[in-house]
Parts: structure tokens; sequence; C-alpha cells
């Protein structure tokens, strides 16, 4: 999912992919999951009729993401019951949403969890609710069930599978001097200055605000780290976690994809703690925790609503919608919202819009997402070195590998599966007309010739594809970042709103709105996108 785009030609990938035309044109398959006409209707000049029902519900949640999602859990836990949350898609989770494919579930978006850390305290919380970890003899347990099974990571280098993503095998003594020196870096940076996630409870310090200046690329210079492999496994952290590489993102954000979790290992290096690079992960990935939040919301959740303008006023909100299906225009007033929205979209419908949130929305970068869900009648033969794992990845491939959705099964035997392939395009000056104007076929082709590298069978064993087109995934921090979100967060804090550890971003000049998403933090993951959205949720019950 991010990356130099690999383009290659009909004739190119028939030969990669060493499948027939007539193979080829058997995979069925087609784009799901996410209406981008819906979402472009916002781009038509919006109904000026009057509106053909009107609503009142004490708070409304606009957007069904993880954020609006816990800030509906939020309410709930307060005893807050009136209120109503409306979502653009079918379905709620955003990225998190999770499919089925050929009976098997499988994600949409994003595929797992990390053990949250102190600073991530209502996600903690919230996964205790769940059952999911619990205290034993004074140590925090997580349901096995749920813990990614082993082995979790493998990449596919020199022509064979070797275990973890670094690449080592028969790397030179050069390459793992170089991995020692950003080892050391890394370690020196969690030394001078916090890492939180969620950034909120970062310590903004000098530190970081300078690592916040420049790109990666530039600090990765600056410290003479310039070794190829090293080079290919940032690139691929970036683009994992940010949908851009080195080249687009900051400094800050470079480090801290190492320095808020569990750092950074050099070969023969171990870490402080043995689990903290476990992740949580389900056959459907964050789907299955976008369920839970949505199950007992019944009724009050409103689906497939373009909400095309967001009024604030003295004594209230007004939400005007179009019910998609039916072509309704709908007026929902409340006293109160929590727009769960992301930035750019929110600074286009609010009007007026808050002077935070404009100055969050200009210079935001956002970063187009392929995922592709390949449904197999049978296993893939493999090349020799480590064992089939979760998460595959193939070095300098356009894509960032792929995960099996059948691997968290018990089953002893392996058999069909859907293959979850990414592909971020924030690199990429054209990744957004890319993603929307090719072809299903020409994805389809693509992802064969990468993948057919490893799996020369794949082809003769893929049943469908559906593919999934997220044209604004998730924020790229890019440099400034990091400076925009302590601006924010200070402006949040003086408008004396706090009722949790978090801040919730209420302004002076939009008492009436609390905001929630992801892209407020500067990049997109759950615990960021849970966090606002609880917090928003218990400012306003």
């Amino acid at each position: 999912m991010r990356r130099r785009t690999l383009l290659v030609s009909s004739a190119g990938v028939l030969g990669a992919a060493a499948c027939s035309r007539q193979t080829l044109d058997a995979i069925e398959g087609g784009f799901t999951g996410i209406s981008h006409e819906r979402g472009h209707l916002l781009r038509q000049p919006w109904p000026t009729r009057a509106p053909d029902v009107t609503r009142q519900v004490h708070t409304l949640i606009v957007g069904g993401g993880i954020a609006g999602l816990a800030a509906a859990r939020a309410l709930r836990r307060a005893g807050h019951e009136d209120f109503a949350l409306l979502e653009l898609e079918d379905s709620v989770g955003g990225n998190s949403r999770g499919t089925q494919v050929g009976g098997i579930a499988c994600p949409q978006g994003a595929h797992y969890l990390p053990l949250p850390g102190d600073d991530a305290r209502a996600v903690q919380d919230w996964l205790e609710e769940l059952g999911l970890r619990r205290r034993v003899a004074g140590r925090w347990r997580y349901d096995e069930l749920a813990l990614c099974h082993s082995p979790q990571e493998r990449l596919f280098f020199h022509g064979h599978w070797q275990a973890g993503l670094l690449p080592q095998d028969g790397v030179g003594e050069g390459t793992r001097a170089q991995y020692r020196r950003f080892a050391q870096l890394v370690r020196a940076a969690r030394q001078a200055a916090h890492y939180a996630i969620p950034v909120q409870k970062s310590a903004f310090a000098p530190a970081q605000l300078a690592q916040d200046a420049i790109t990666f690329e530039d600090w990765l210079n600056q410290n003479g780290l310039t070794d190829p492999l090293l080079r290919w496994y940032l690139d691929y952290c970036c683009r994992d976690d940010y949908g851009a590489g080195p080249g687009a993102v900051s400094a800050w954000a470079g480090l801290h994809y190492f320095a808020s979790r569990h750092g950074f290992q050099a070969p023969g290096e171990r870490a402080d703690d043995d689990e903290d690079d476990t992740v949580l992960t389900w056959p459907q990935g964050n789907g299955w925790l976008a369920e839970r939040l949505a199950a007992p919301l019944g009724d009050r959740l409103q689906a497939a609503r373009v909400v095309g303008r967001i009024t604030p006023g003295r004594h209230g909100v007004t939400v005007d919608a179009l019910h998609a299906p039916s072509g309704r225009l709908e007026r929902w007033q409340a006293r109160q919202a929590v727009v769960a929205l992301p930035v750019w979209l929110a600074a286009r419908l609010i009007d007026p819009a808050p002077a935070a949130l404009r100055a969050r929305a200009q210079g935001l970068r956002t970063a187009p997402w392929l995922v592709a869900n390949l449904r197999l009648r049978a296993p893939l033969q493999d090349h020799p070195g480590a064992a089939p794992a979760w998460d595959n990845v193939l070095y300098g491939a356009a894509g960032l590998g792929y995960v099996d959705a059948m691997h968290q099964s018990l089953s002893p035997a392996p058999g069909p599966t859907v293959l979850t392939y990414y592909r971020a395009l924030g690199d990429a000056p054209d990744g957004r007309a890319q993603l929307l104007q090719r072809p299903w076929a020409h994805w389809r082709d693509a992802i064969l010739a990468e993948l057919g590298t490893a799996h020369p069978d794949l082809a003769d064993k893929l049943l469908r594809i559906d593919l999934v087109r997220y044209g604004h995934a998730m924020a790229v921090p890019t440099p400034g970042a990091l400076r925009q979100v302590a601006q924010v967060r200070a402006a949040a804090a003086a408008a004396g709103r706090a009722r949790t550890e978090t801040p919730p971003l209420v302004f002076d000049d939009a008492p009436r709105l609390a905001f929630a998403h992801a892209d407020w933090s500067g990049y997109s993951i759950f615990e960021e996108a849970f966090t606002l959205g609880d917090a928003a949720g218990a400012a306003l019950a």
C-alpha cells in the first residue's frame, strides 16, 4: 500500500504470473466495500429543497469509524442513550471493516491491534471489558485465541523465505553495523523524550519538534544510514503505518514507529519485553473490534447517510443528510454533536468551521490505499525457508505483502483461505487517480505478477479477488504535523472541557461540537481514533 507504484504491461504480467489468459479470465471479482459514487455526491450542489423529514435527538455522532463508535460507547457508558450515529457506508468501521469472501472472514482494512501501552488507557479498559485481557498473579494476560499465532512474520528475500521482516539471511557486516547504529539512535530517542500512543500524551519535547521539521529520509542521511537493506525495511515500515515512505513522512514519525512501542532490535538483540511486539488479530482483522462496538447501537445507527452540511448554532446543531437508497433529504436537529469525520471533510461540511479545524485541514496530506482479498481454493505451494506465517512480505515489491485469514484457525491442516493484500499509494503523485480510474483487471494482473514471484501457482488456485479502494485512507504525518497536534491540544485545553485523561477536542468557537478522528493525531491507527472518540463522547455525555 505505498511505495513506488509498480505498473506492468499485460504481457509482462502473464509472464511473471506464469498463467494463461484463460486462467486469468476465470478469476471472478470486482470492487466492493466503499461506495465512491455515494461519497462523490458531495461534489455536486447540495439540494436546496425543504427536508423530507426532520428528526430531533439530544446528541448526534457524524461518522461511523472507530472514533465515532468509541464516542457512542462513551455516551452509553455514561447512561446517555438519546443519540444517533450517521454513517456514509452501509456498514460501520471505517478503515477497520471486515467482510466474508466465499464464507471465510477476512479484513477490508486494518488487520491487527498491538497490545496497547499504559498511555492508551481507554483502549486497555475496553479490552478488559471485552474479556480480552485480565490480571493473573499481578500480570496482565491476554486471550490466547486473540493473540497472533506463530509464526507471525516472514520475508521473501533472495528467492526463499526468512523469519522476520528485517533482511538478515546472507547480509554483510556493513549492513549489520547499520542495523546496530539505527538501534542505538532509537534507544537514544526513547531516553531523550516520551513517544506516546495516543500522541496527545507525547512530550512535544524540543528534540521531537526538531525531528518533526524534517523528513525521515533527511534524518537518515544526516546520520549516515544509507544501507539499501536498512533503507528498504524503514521504507516498508513507513508505508505500512503511514501510507508513504521516508521521503514524505517526518523524522519524528519515522522514529515514533519504533520509539512509541517496542523499539528496534538489531539481529542478536533482545527486546526488554518478549511480548512487546505481540499483536491481537482475528480472521476479519479489526472488523472484529468494530462489530463489538456497533452491536449495542440498534436503530441508533443510521447507515447510508450522506451528510452534506453541519451548522452549529447558539442553541444546537443542524445536520442535513441524504438517505442514499431512498433519496430522502433528512434534517437532524441536536443539542450537540461529535464530528468523527476526516478533517478535510469536516472542514468542508461545517459552516462556520472553527479556526483549529481550518488550520489542521490546510496542508493535510492523505494516502490512498488498495486492499485486495484473494479467495483460494487450496493452499499454495511454498518456497524453501521459513514456514507460512500470518504476515508475508516480498522484498522489493510494490505492495506490503499479505496476511492469511485462516492463520488464526486451530485446524492443523492447511486448506482454502483468503489472503488479504495491501498496497499504499501515498508516494505516487497520481495515486488517487490510479486507484479510482484503473479497472479491476489491471489490479488483478498487477497483484498476480507481484505475488507470483513467490507463489507461481497462485493464479491456478485463485477463485476471486475483491478489491476495496480507499481514496483518502489515512493522514500522512508529513513534516510539521506534530507541531499542529501540539497547537490543537493547546487550543482544546484552553476550552476547559476535559473529563478524561485525554482532553477532548472541543474549541471555544464551536462549543457544541466535539471532534474525534485519527486525522487529529497526524496518522491513523486504532488507538488514536478510539482514544479521541472516547474523550469526545465523555465530554458530551
